[in-house]
């Protein structure tokens, strides 16, 4: 937990474990996460990082209600979250556009579903936001990747969240694209700043987008080892923060505690 506590944050984990139960055989167990508490205060961006299978997306989906707690709560905005959380969007790893639609069709569809009446508008407005002001009548397959990605972003910021989930949402872009996006998403959370929970495999990209980067053990049974404010200066270039003497300071201090529990995840990864 923070200094702050858990009633100013947005969302937050409070000793949250996830244990699923295999349906051919109720005596086998698997915990995905445990003694996790965690906070992510209204108008903060935190990343989590840790090794593959770890857990992180297994704590997104909490925070998304998709999954319950086994263990402990999640609350947000200090209230017990059940069933689907409401105030959040949810940007998540693989494609979730929808072939029949268009872009704008796409960006509205969600505004569309709450029986908002100038879903076409806001959705045309947030592609213009998102650079894709002149392809709303593309479908996704007209698209590049990166493109389609900035579709699903305004997808997710067209509803006005309060809280925003990413799962790796940039890791299968193009380095120069990955970029690109990432300042994209840093000038539209400065605009609105609204909470951020960002899932990563990549350190860089944590450290340059984040205020604070949450570290977790690996799994089974994962949990943090590690939390660490980032004190760069906003605004920040994502590709120019790398090159500074902080930045460098600041991925020493997070590889090191991050670097065992890299290898550990790697060899469990081989013997499977």
């Amino acid at each position: 937990m923070d200094a702050r506590g858990t009633s100013s944050a947005a969302l937050s984990f409070d000793n949250v474990a996830c244990t699923f139960i295999s349906k051919d055989d109720p005596g086998q167990r698997y915990t995905a996460v445990r003694d996790v508490t965690l906070t992510v205060g209204a108008g903060e961006f935190v990343s989590v990082v840790g090794p593959t299978g770890c857990g992180k997306s297994t704590l997104l989906n909490m925070a998304a209600g998709l999954l319950a707690p086994s263990v402990g709560n999640v609350r947000v905005f200090g209230e017990p979250l059940v069933g689907i959380n409401a105030r959040a969007g949810y940007m998540f790893q693989s494609e979730s556009l929808m072939p029949w639609r268009s872009a704008a069709s796409n960006v509205a569809a969600g505004l569309e579903f709450r029986g908002v009446p100038d879903a076409a508008a806001q959705a045309e407005e947030w592609l213009r936001r998102v650079g894709l002001g002149g392809f709303g009548d593309r479908y996704p397959h007209q698209l590049s990747g990166g493109m389609r990605k900035r579709v699903s972003l305004a997808q997710t910021l067209v509803l006005d969240p309060d809280i925003i989930l990413m799962d790796e949402p940039f890791s299968a872009l193009d380095i120069q694209t990955r970029q690109l996006m990432e300042n994209e998403v840093l000038a539209l959370w400065a605009a609105k700043k609204k909470a951020v929970l960002f899932i990563t495999h990549d350190l860089d990209e944590a450290i340059a987008m984040s205020d604070r980067v949450v570290c977790l053990s690996a799994g089974p049974a994962s949990r943090p080892i590690g939390e660490f404010t980032i004190d760069l200066d906003r605004p920040r270039d994502v590709a120019e923060v790398r090159a500074t003497p902080r930045f460098i300071e600041l991925h020493r201090a997070i590889w090191s505690v991050l670097r065992e529990e890299v290898l550990k995840g790697y060899q469990q990864q081989l013997a499977a």
